[in-house]
């Protein structure tokens, strides 16, 4: 049924899954046994054995000249059968579309009775990575060679197969298993907007501005104490390697992974991003005449802070999550006229003229463009000791922030990049200064415009209906 914007258009709610011990505080819960769950740990090898156009940068248009670093789909299976299984994969790419990750959701929901709320898909924003079709559609400002664009096709149909099967590679690996978690800091991270006056001012490093430090950890062990898989979150854009760059790689968070993994023989490591839409690693290209040195740098504080916390005292997870899903509508904002089109089609810069004739395209087909973005909000509480927020799209860090104001920040997880990447997600503050997160990109995204202010408020209202009671800043476990 159609809604007006910002009204709910599906929800979704998994009943309570509570086994094993009940929650207590950190400091009882070591004093008690810890709770066992089925879960099940696989990774699957993503990379393409042919050329194929990375995404990313517009500039950069020819296919890819090799491999630097294999691509990896890896995924954790949290609950048996009886409770209901909670599956998480990560995927080194820009972004995995939600015509991907809904395609998989129906396999899965076939196959191993999954509900969607059950099932998230986080991308890792690499720009070393392959074209999907359905992300970025108009990154390139031109049509691509129909050669490059049957490469593109052939991957998509591909990575939707291979999430299908690490996730039930992931499924058939269940076994007992103890879940803890914690929460270090690493400090690559830094603000990119370049403010003047209070106004944008384009791309740069920013020491003033916001960021988010935080790097949550989950721990999965064996009965017996053998770590099995590490899922790690860092709030930055994979943007180490610069355009120049033409191979596979998974930057920053491909090294990450291969650094924990090589530290802990056995062991899988996932790495999702958080609300990193407005910072990028410092150093990177363009700072530093060495993107592959900083790159593994960055990977290495990961890794690093991983190390450090597996030696600490970890809080163990008594719960099963429950889970929820809502759809919500996202605003756009005013919709240029045709004739608004046709002026912007005849626009020097072949990125925006390109744009504009994509729109006059959709209208010469009697296709209405787009008042209202579909944007997922998916929460997992496992009971009330760690609450994930996933949010699709490149969210900027007034987000995760806010949300970390409004929640306990010392059990609170929040992650972008889910399910979708349909394009930047701003905040009222980034919207009323301008630039690239509030508009800019939205060309390459094929989006007609710029989203309202209230999708801030949407979006929060959105969480806080699924976040469970006792998560309020200020409540205590």
């Amino acid at each position: 049924m159609k809604t007006t914007a910002g009204m709910i258009l599906v929800t979704l709610i998994c009943s309570s899954l509570l086994l094993g011990d009940q929650p207590g505080s950190p400091s009882s819960a070591t004093d008690k046994p810890q709770a066992t769950y089925p879960v099940g740990v696989a990774r699957v090898d993503i990379t393409p054995e042919y050329p194929i156009r990375l995404t990313g940068y517009g500039g950069r248009r020819n296919e890819s000249d090799g491999i630097l670093q294999r691509l990896w789909a890896k995924a954790l299976a949290i609950g048996s059968d009886e409770t209901g299984p909670a599956v998480l994969v990560t995927v080194e790419n820009c972004g995995v579309p939600a015509n991907v990750t809904e395609e998989v959701a129906k396999r899965l929901g076939k196959k191993a009775r999954i509900p969607r709320e059950r099932f998230v898909v986080c991308s890792s924003h690499i720009h070393t990575g392959p074209c999907l079709f359905g992300t970025l559609p108009t990154m390139f400002g031109e049509p691509y060679p129909p050669d490059h664009k049957e490469r593109i096709d052939r991957y998509t149909r591909e990575i939707t197969d291979h999430i299908e099967r690490v996730a039930l590679a992931a499924l058939a690996d269940r076994r007992p298993a103890h879940l803890a978690w914690a929460q270090g800091r690493v400090e690559f991270a830094v603000n990119r907007r370049a403010i003047q006056d209070n106004k944008y001012a384009g791309f740069g490093v920013n020491p003033a501005g916001p960021v988010d430090h935080a790097m949550p950890m989950l721990r999965v062990t064996d009965t017996n104490g053998k770590l099995r898989a590490i899922l790690v979150n860092y709030a930055c854009h994979c943007t180490t390697f610069g355009p120049e760059t033409n191979k596979l790689s998974g930057d920053w968070a491909g090294f990450a992974q291969e650094y924990v993994e090589r530290d802990h023989p056995g062991a899988v490591c996932l790495v999702s991003i958080g609300c990193g839409a407005d910072a990028n690693p410092h150093p990177r290209v363009g700072i530093d005449p060495d993107p592959l040195k900083v790159a593994k740098q960055h990977g290495q504080a990961i890794a690093a802070e991983v190390n450090r916390l597996l030696k600490g005292s970890l809080r163990p997870i008594s719960s099963l999550p429950i889970c929820r899903l809502e759809r919500i509508n996202l605003p756009f904002d005013r919709i240029p006229t045709r004739q608004e089109w046709e002026k912007l089609a005849k626009d020097p810069r072949h990125d925006v003229a390109y744009h504009a004739q994509h729109q006059i395209a959709k209208l010469d087909r009697g296709e209405s463009l787009p008042t209202e973005l579909s944007y997922p909000v998916q929460t997992w509480a496992f009971g009330n000791e760690l609450a994930m927020v996933f949010m699709a799209g490149e969210v900027v860090v007034d987000y995760s922030l806010t949300l970390k104001k409004k929640f306990d920040p010392d059990r609170l997880w929040v992650t972008g990049y889910a399910n979708d990447v349909p394009c930047y997600i701003p905040s009222r503050r980034i919207l009323a200064e301008g630039g690239y997160e509030a508009e800019g990109a939205m060309i390459y995204y094929d989006q007609p415009t710029r989203l309202k202010p209230e999708v801030e408020n949407l979006i929060l209202d959105t969480v806080r209906r699924q976040m469970p009671a006792g998560f309020a800043a200020g409540e205590t476990k």
